[in-house]
Formats: C-alpha cells, structure tokens, sequence
C-alpha cells in the first residue's frame, strides 16, 4: 500500500523495539512514508536502521526546550516537509525513568514537574515546532497518542500520568481549533492496556480479565493512528478515537 507516499512523518518516542512508536514509524514506512524517528537513546538509530533509506533517527530529549526543533529540522533538511506529527514520547524513557508512582499527598513538585514534562510538555514542543511548517503548506496530521488514563478514566496513585494526559488532550483540542482553518486537523489516540516491554504484570492481568480478554498489540494502535494520520481524516479534528478493546464499557464484568 502507499497511501502515505510523497508524504514526511516524525514519530516521538520510537526507540524501543516492541513500542508504539517503533510499529508507528514501521507502518508509515510499510506505506510509503519517509520518517524521522525520535527517542532519548541510541537505539534510536537502530530503529531507523531497521527501515531503510526512508528512516532516519534523531537524540534529543523533548523535555528540553529546542529539542523538538531539532527532529524538525532533520525532516525539513533531509526530505523538505513535514506532513504528520505522532507525539508518542511519554510515560518512561531510557534518559529519565518511570513516572512517580505514589499518592497525590506524598508526590514532590520535582516528580510533578518531570511526568508532566515527560508526558505532556513533549507534545507541545513538538507540535510548536512543526505547526509554521504545517501551516505554511496548509496541510498537517498530528496524532498524539495518550491512554485512557485520564481520558476516560483514573488510577490511584497515577495522579501525575493522569493529570498530563488529560492535559494533552486539552492541548489537541485547543491546537485543533486554532489550525482547523490552515488544513491541519489534531487528535488523539487513546489506547488501554497494550502489551508492550513496559508493560506492567497487574496490567496484562486486567486486560486478561477485560471484555476482550486480551491486551491490545503496538500494531493495532498503529492502525489507528495511521487513521488519523492519513489525508482521508480530513473532517476528524479535537478528537479521541479510544482503543481498549472494550475495557471501559461495561459497569461490571463478567456478566452477572
């Protein structure tokens, strides 16, 4: 298929191998599109590697302002546009380790401060950067990927995760409307459990015992950014397409 050819991506937070952001970057690739990966470690390069001439990787800690221009400029410099966006970085990186996990009453400002820059400052930054670019086309697709972790739910002792992804999806509708006249549509993706190598145990136990009986794969959430991503979305804007295999449907389950 090549309903991404001609077409230039950045992909944040594509370094580990069996990520979102790595099957992202593979599908886009496997559709036509040339890539920029971006992620905090080396292995970053690797990825590219394993996709070709059409990929090329990027260092940079997106938490650090200037950062994102960075993986702009790489797609700008190497390939002269930048058609999608998919805001992946978030929720743990080699560089800066696991968000805090503790209850609101015990968690320091630093622990606040570094998961909301870790899962939500990224995002801004990254789509500061590469609206200007977008808009002078008049074309763009940014797709963060968020959880339904605070988008339609809550977990104690997450109020940090929480509290950024609620706030990224603030940050796409409010993007939404300031560039739905300059043909670039935001969303997000809002995914449940996935079985991914940071994947925790009581999270593969709840999928297990969810509707579907299951965790969802990077590749299925692949299909749903590719979505959005793709030109055809073009009258999808501030939107959440969920993704959780009908976890968070039903008020009990099993049936009683």
């Amino acid at each position: 298929m090549t309903r991404f050819q001609g077409r230039v991506a950045i992909v944040t937070g594509a370094g580990a191998p069996d990520g979102i952001g790595a099957a992202v970057a593979a599908a886009l690739v496997a559709e036509g599109a040339r890539v920029v990966l971006g992620a905090t470690s080396e292995r970053v390069h690797q990825r590219a590697a394993e996709l070709g001439d059409a990929a090329v990787g990027v260092v940079a800690d997106l938490t650090v302002d200037g950062a994102a221009d960075t993986l702009a400029h790489a797609a700008l410099e190497r390939w002269g546009r930048i058609d999608v966006l998919v805001n992946n970085a978030g929720m743990t990186s080699v560089a800066s380790g696991w968000d805090a996990d503790d209850d609101v009453a015990n968690l320091s400002l630093a622990d606040w401060d570094a998961a909301l820059a870790r899962n939500l400052t990224t995002a801004f930054l990254m789509c500061r950067a590469v609206v200007p670019t977008m808009r002078e086309a008049g074309y763009g697709r940014i797709v963060s990927v968020g959880s339904t972790t605070g988008t339609v739910n809550a977990m104690p002792g997450q109020a940090t995760y929480t509290a950024a992804k609620a706030g990224l999806l603030g940050l796409s509708r409010a993007l939404a409307l300031e560039t739905v006249g300059d043909g670039v549509t935001v969303n997000v993706v809002a995914p449940g459990y996935v079985a991914t190598g940071s994947q925790l145990e009581f999270e593969a136990a709840a999928a297990a015992a969810g509707p579907i009986g299951r965790s969802g794969t990077p590749d299925e959430i692949a299909s749903c950014v590719l979505f959005l991503a793709h030109e055809s979305a073009s009258f999808v804007t501030g939107a959440v397409l969920v993704a959780d295999g009908g976890h968070g449907l039903p008020e009990t389950w099993p049936r009683p």
